[in-house]
């Protein structure tokens, strides 16, 4: 050892207080983690995974480091960050507290190297179980957002397209897809990053049209696809198991390949003419009806759906859908996103009612 270091048992008492107060760190983290998995999941698997991980890092916190520990000298208990002030939604929550644990536990890698070789190993492979544990729950956080959406905006090029999209998000929309086929890459690079900043703050998914490699450069939700972009298998090698894929659908076969390629969800249409797609002829209400036979996957009905011709769409079976005009083109979008939501909840909740009542019919003796 070089003579101008400090001889170890100098550095053992501030050896022992960072191994014993990120022990701490990481098992508090990874108890905020649990929790959600626990109540806000309903995940046993990822409830046990996090709650192995904390019991595991618990018998490494020996008597020697716990009685190392001087919160009252201790520079650090006092510091403060404006970002831990507040957290804008869940995905928030579980971000930093995935960061403060993989923190961590590269801190306790590192240290343990002059403590026990032992610990050091342990910690180096719990890393690595919890990235996987993130990438996992990012995936299961992604898709349930997912199948909750029940409208799903898809944007037009427009002078104010930044403040549609916000006044759509106040009125609890949770899923944007930015659609521009006309502009520059660096104006869609520029204006999907603004998008998938602002559609993260108020927690709600963002899709980007067609573009894998746009989808990747600003870290977005996913990709939605048409027929004649990428297939699905390749597009899920390039982005990952992490983000949602989405596939146009016009009939049944394709509705039928979207399924067997592994979509995560369809849009089934156009269900009326529109300009958005100019020249594609209408595929009528029995879309939608042949997909609430057949789809298994979350679908939303989509093409020249508005105030006027939601209902019907709703009546053919729909459970969700998408939309364009009616919201981007709205005087009031917050107003326009809360009719349709209004809509599709008294839908959701009438489906609901009817099946409980037919479960009971089946189940109650005295029917």
């Amino acid at each position: 050892m070089d003579k101008t270091e400090p001889s170890l048992p100098f550095m053992q008492p501030a050896v022992y207080r960072i191994l014993d107060a990120n022990l701490d760190r990481a098992r508090e983290g990874l108890r905020v983690i649990e929790e959600w998995c626990r109540f806000g999941l309903n995940h046993a698997e990822f409830t046990e995974q996090c709650k192995h991980l904390r019991q595991e890092l618990a018998t490494w916190h020996h008597s020697d480091l716990r009685s190392a520990r001087n919160t009252p000298d201790d520079p650090g208990t006092g510091l403060t960050h404006a970002n831990e002030a507040t957290r804008g939604t869940i995905a928030h929550v579980l971000q930093a507290n995935f960061c403060r644990v993989e923190e961590a536990l590269r801190v306790l890698e590192e240290y343990g190297k002059v403590y026990r070789q032992d610990l050091t190993e342990a910690v180096k492979h719990m890393r690595y179980q919890v990235y996987t544990l993130e990438s996992q729950l990012i995936t299961q956080h992604r898709h349930q957002k997912l199948h909750q959406a029940m409208l799903y905006l898809i944007t037009s090029p427009s002078e104010t397209v930044f403040e549609t999209v916000e006044a759509a998000l106040k009125g609890g929309l949770t899923l944007v897809q930015y659609r521009d086929k006309d502009a520059d890459d660096l104006t869609r690079l520029n204006h999907a990053r603004a998008l998938r900043r602002m559609c993260h703050e108020y927690g709600a998914l963002f899709i980007v049209n067609d573009r894998i490699d746009l989808a990747l450069a600003v870290d977005a939700d996913g990709v939605h696809l048409g027929q004649h972009d990428f297939p699905v298998e390749l597009a899920r090698q390039m982005l990952g198991s992490q983000r949602i894929i989405g596939r146009s659908t016009h009939n049944g076969d394709d509705l039928y390949r979207a399924i067997q390629e592994g979509a995560d969800y369809v849009g089934v249409g156009p269900v009326y003419e529109t300009p958005t797609k100019a020249g594609r002829p209408a595929a009528g209400l029995d879309c939608v009806r042949h997909a609430l036979e057949q789809c298994p996957i979350p679908w939303f009905a989509i093409g020249g759906i508005d105030a006027n011709t939601v209902h019907d769409v709703l009546a053919a079976g729909a459970q969700r859908v998408s939309v364009v005009r009616a919201i981007m083109q709205a005087e009031q979008p917050t107003l326009a996103v809360q009719y349709f939501m209004a809509q599709l909840d008294q839908k959701r909740r009438s489906q609901m009612g009817q099946k409980f009542a037919k479960q009971d019919s089946i189940t109650d003796p005295w029917m």
